[in-house]
């Protein structure tokens, strides 16, 4: 993003390149673990700040993502005109600040609102890492280091809920954020002390209308979605009234990002065929698979009652199958069409998604831990190969914007499948008369009341049977809804069947007057 020429890289990656890499890893951990460490604490939200309906706590994790999504696009135009390295130092500090703000919430709409603080600095630290990287190593090293910082990618799925559960377990649930505090502070000062100064040199401009129209109509979309549950119907105006906004606002959008030069999203782009059957796989994938992921760790701790470290452990076997299958892919997709590797992954994730609408109160857990294995054997063959086939056949120049165009999809793809499976999963819990009473239960115990007559005499009617009553209908809700992950998953699956059987030609030299590179 500076004007000044490149100069010639050794060969070997030397100290100096891997201190930067140490700064954009430490950043990429912070972002990424945060993204997962979430996910084993949505039952700690609902207790400790006295949440209703799953669907509303949800927003912590969508509200994240969505903020993500907001300031992808805006970070190239920022680095420019800002400076790469006052850039990253402010977007450390802003995740920071956010995390500390999320410690100190005293309510469900308090933690949502600063988890999109923490989101905005956190969306610009894979982006701005990914730029620092590709300067300090030069173009012939990037190889090696894009696997370093697959590092964090690996192990933010695995870690993360383990992390979160421990802390959850031997501390409370502010220490997921709070944790950092310190993290972020050594992150400050190792960037401030290490990365080189760039000197700010303003580009193209920025499409301020347009991330007016996308970013309030993407949410109020999602905020109508969501508002289902508490409505119980989708006549009331909070529901269509805000879906039909944001849909209008997000339709408007569409129809002028074709106008400016440098729209905030360049959706001309998906008149490559590669690139537009790659990124609608991609989203589909994205709403099924984050979506359907969301509810396992809640399934161990509000059905099998495991406590938040115990649930984090039994997820990591899905990160450990990805964590086999990434890099093998990755070298596939160099030598095979994407159309024969991602529909073996999808297949796999089929098959896992499958084994989990088949869950009850008392499954095996043997069968849930392969059950998660294997999703996570399929997830691992299936994002990288997908990125790739979605990016290689655009020019050099066009890389960048297309980069930005998928990862908003799957960020966006990722917060519309948290908030419709989440919906499903809240109003199958409130056509359970059992899972109804227990909640009211659980509420008046938390007030300090008694319990409506209604629900006393319901009990009294079940008699001892109303615990294993609980368990069996929540058990019962979880499976129902990962039918509709399943659902989503099959609509992936046939997606891919058009993803490119045959070698596709390489045009990422034709800004150089370069002829097309065949390649698998």
């Amino acid at each position: 993003m500076t004007s000044t020429e490149l100069p010639d890289y050794p060969e070997k990656i030397d100290a100096a390149v891997l201190k930067v890499a140490g700064v954009v890893v430490l950043g990429s951990i912070m972002s990424i673990l945060d993204i997962t460490v979430v996910n084993v604490a949505l039952p700690t939200f609902m207790t400790d700040l006295d949440v209703q309906n799953y669907s509303t706590v949800a927003w912590t994790v969508t509200a994240y993502t969505l903020a993500l999504a907001t300031v992808i696009p805006l970070t190239g135009w920022a680095a420019d005109r800002f400076g790469t390295k006052r850039l990253y130092l402010l977007a450390l500090a802003l995740f920071t600040a956010g995390s500390v703000l999320c410690a100190a919430a005293q309510s469900i709409e308090a933690l949502i609102a600063f988890r999109v603080v923490q989101g905005l600095g956190g969306g610009m630290l894979m982006p701005l890492g990914m730029t620092i990287m590709t300067r300090a190593a030069g173009p012939q090293r990037m190889g090696r280091l894009m696997a370093i910082l697959g590092v964090p990618m690996l192990l933010g799925p695995i870690l993360g809920p383990i992390l979160g559960g421990w802390l959850i377990d031997h501390a409370t649930w502010h220490w997921i954020f709070l944790i950092n505090l310190p993290l972020g502070v050594v992150a400050l000062v190792y960037a401030w002390i290490i990365l080189p100064k760039d000197t700010p040199q303003p580009g193209e401009s920025f499409d301020f209308l347009g991330m007016l129209m996308m970013s309030p109509g993407l949410a109020l979309f999602l905020y109508g979605v969501s508002s289902i549950p508490d409505e119980g119907t989708m006549a009331a105006p909070k529901v269509w009234a805000t879906m039909l906004a944001g849909g209008l606002l997000v339709l408007a959008f569409i129809a002028y990002s074709f106008k400016p030069q440098h729209p905030l999203l360049d959706l001309r782009l998906f008149r490559n065929y590669n690139l537009s059957i790659s990124t609608l796989t991609m989203f589909l994938f994205a709403a099924a698979f984050f979506g359907g992921l969301l509810l396992v760790p809640t399934y161990f701790q509000q059905v099998r009652m495991e406590t938040p470290f115990d649930a984090g452990l039994l997820v990591a076997p899905q990160g450990i199958g990805a964590m086999l299958t990434m890099p093998i892919a990755g070298a596939l997709v160099d030598r095979f069409p994407v159309g024969r590797i991602v529909p073996v992954g999808l297949a796999l994730i089929c098959a896992g998604m499958f084994g989990l609408t088949r869950i009850e109160a008392d499954t095996p857990y043997p069968y849930l831990i392969g059950v998660l294995f294997v999703m996570g054997l399929g997830m691992g063959s299936t994002m990288m190969p997908l990125m790739t086939s979605a990016l290689r056949t655009l020019t050099n120049h066009e890389v960048a914007r297309g980069s930005t165009l998928l990862n908003i999809t799957q960020q966006i793809a990722s917060s519309v499948g948290v908030a419709i499976i989440s919906v499903v999963l809240t109003n199958q819990q409130k056509d359970s008369d059992a899972v109804s009473a227990a909640q009211a239960l659980a509420e008046a115990e938390r007030a300090g009341e008694q319990p409506p007559a209604a629900v006393l005499q319901y009990v009294q009617s079940v008699g001892d049977q109303f615990e294993k009553l609980v368990s069996q209908e929540a058990a019962s809700a979880f499976a129902h809804s990962f039918w509709i992950a399943f659902a989503l998953c099959v609509v992936t699956f046939v997606a891919t069947l058009f993803l490119p059987k045959k070698r596709e030609a390489s045009h990422l030299l034709d800004d150089e007057g370069k002829p097309p590179v065949v390649i698998h």
